[in-house]
């Protein structure tokens, strides 16, 4: 063999191995296939993950560094979370991402009837709620109810005792879609509804006026009117 036939085989061997035959895309297209790979992760993503989906010749790293430096300021930062990358909202702007949620709650069955009676009634005293129920109310059944801000505290009655009035809130108008009290619906409707039972009055009986078919609808429970 020849001195010029030795040369070809020694210029191979000196090639890089791997060396791709297609030219690797410009680094702006670099910068999209990370941005795009970055935006669809669930979790941060190292740079060699992200150079193994790439086209072979891709440099993520460097893309990587590019792409960092494209999103300071903006809204989006590219950060590291320690060898992997991720999409994170700017810190400054976090207040944005807070939600708040409604933690939805049951009304004990003392509190649904208490609450209907205020409703109903207003302004009621403490002392005519238990007149109504039959039973004391409890302090904390109260309390439940104002702290939902269903209920307020009203005028003092002018009778021995000054005793606080209970009424219920524009809140609680607003939750169940009602322009003032007067809107509650009577005992009809709640029939209707379904909500109370049809019990047929004695024979002779007068037909009860608002106000008693009110009274009446509190006594034998609408509960799950109130229910929340």
């Amino acid at each position: 063999m020849t001195e010029d036939d030795e040369q070809p085989q020694a210029e191979a061997a000196d090639e890089t191995p791997g060396e791709s035959l297609f030219e690797a895309p410009p680094m702006g297209e670099q910068e999209r296939m990370v941005e795009a790979m970055l935006f669809a992760a669930s979790e941060p993503v190292t740079s060699r993950e992200l150079e193994a989906r790439m086209p072979h010749g891709c440099d993520a790293a460097e893309a990587l560094v590019h792409l960092r430096k494209r999103y300071e300021g903006r809204g989006v930062h590219l950060v590291r979370v320690g060898e992997a990358w991720a999409m994170r909202t700017a810190p400054d702007l976090g207040f944005l991402m807070t939600r708040e949620t409604v933690e939805t709650r049951k009304l004990s069955r003392a509190a649904i009837e208490t609450l209907a009676i205020i409703a109903y009634h207003q302004p009621v005293t403490r002392a005519e709620i238990e007149e109504i129920r039959g039973v004391s109310v409890s302090r904390g059944t109260v309390d439940q109810l104002l702290e939902m801000e269903w209920v307020r505290f009203g005028r003092r009655r002018m009778t021995p005792g000054r005793p606080v009035t209970f009424v219920v809130t524009e809140s609680f108008l607003d939750h169940f879609g009602l322009e003032n009290a007067r809107d509650l619906p009577g005992l009809a409707e709640l029939r209707a509804a379904g909500l109370l039972e049809s019990r047929p009055r004695p024979e002779g009986a007068p037909e009860a006026s608002e106000d008693e078919d009110a009274e009446e609808a509190v006594q034998t429970g609408q509960s799950e009117l109130f229910e929340d």
